[in-house]
């Protein structure tokens, strides 16, 4: 359930709030509006039988949550979530680009893309250092190696850095190079990297798995909220279903539906969801039309010898024409995007 804080509201009357709940062995969490004051009830609410909380000076209503996903429901905070990032915000109008290649594999390659996507207007450089693959014998990164060779060029280049982490093991480690933490589809229900994510507090995007349901993906995040991080940002990422045409199938209608339910911010993997370089510009404009926060594409400066993913990265080049037409097509859905650094 959440608590609806009466306007005006002394901190005395807030503070009794809390304590009321928390004594009951429960957890609070605050959402501060700019019309309303929220807080959410987390745990057994059979806890409170017993405790009038609507007679509290400070109460103005109490609103049930009928969801299985409490925290990260609209009805908890219905202004959507804006994370705070130097010189970008993720939620708001701006719509966020993440580029880079699948996998860092060199120095100068991932040089060369960090250089390439703040050109065309991206924030963040994406790129994989640990590798979860299907097979065991393919390229499975440069790790640690991989994040630091990253960090320099986001660095050089003034980016922010995203990348995967696949082991609890590794979040420290990688914390150090990381300016958010990517949860991949293969581990969008691995519960103990995403409680270990939430205790970290470093910034989260969160890929929907190949067969979890919106609901499932809701539930997944609340993990991570349910510790105390709200950095958290959905990806759609495509899912599997019986269709061969394409990697994956891009649910583009679950933005609006992600959109409607949570106030978190959604982005789009189109390059994924797609598995060919053809159709990532098509699917990025979809998904902004569709109400995307934000697109994380993969670009490389050479494609047909990557190391891993060939198929579905784009150049440069193309990389940028797309950023063009994002910028262009941005303000006819209320949004806004610069092409170029």
């Amino acid at each position: 359930m959440i608590i609806v804080v009466r306007q005006g509201a002394t901190q005395a009357e807030i503070r009794e709030i809390v304590d009321t709940i928390e004594s009951k062995g429960l957890r609070t969490h605050f959402s501060e509006g700019t019309q309303v004051t929220i807080i959410g009830i987390v745990g057994d609410k059979s806890l409170l039988a017993d405790t009038p909380l609507d007679a509290l000076s400070g109460v103005e209503k109490i609103v049930p949550i009928m969801e299985s996903y409490k925290l990260s429901s609209r009805n908890f905070k219905p202004e959507g979530t804006i994370i705070e990032f130097p010189g970008c915000r993720i939620g708001g109008r701006e719509i966020v680009m993440m580029a880079g290649p699948c996998a860092v594999e060199s120095e100068e390659q991932i040089q060369a893309s960090a250089k390439a996507v703040k050109a065309a207007g991206a924030k963040f450089l994406r790129g994989g250092a640990y590798k979860p693959r299907t097979s065991p014998y393919a390229f499975q990164g440069l790790e640690l190696e991989g994040l630091r060779l990253m960090k320099q060029a986001a660095k050089d280049h003034g980016l922010l850095v995203v990348s995967e982490i696949t082991s609890e093991n590794d979040l420290e480690a990688a914390a150090a190079y990381i300016d958010m933490v990517q949860i991949g589809a293969r581990n969008a229900q691995n519960f103990r990297l995403l409680k270990e994510v939430g205790r970290s507090c470093i910034p989260v995007l969160l890929k929907r798995g190949i067969a979890e349901t919106v609901e499932e993906l809701l539930q997944a995040s609340e993990y991570v909220l349910s510790e105390g991080n709200y950095n958290v940002i959905l990806c759609e990422r495509g899912i599997r279903t019986f269709e061969t045409a394409t990697r994956s199938t891009l649910d583009i209608a679950a933005v609006p539906v992600l959109k409607s339910k949570t106030h978190l911010p959604v982005f789009v993997d189109p390059s994924h969801a797609a598995g060919k370089a053809a159709y990532v510009a098509p699917l990025s404009k979809a998904s902004v039309a569709a109400g995307a926060d934000g697109l994380i594409i993969e670009v490389h400066p050479d494609p047909k010898h990557a190391l891993s993913d060939a198929a579905q990265q784009i150049t440069f080049d193309e990389f940028d024409r797309l950023c063009a037409d994002v910028a262009g097509m941005a303000p006819i859905f209320g949004r806004e995007f610069r092409h170029g650094a």
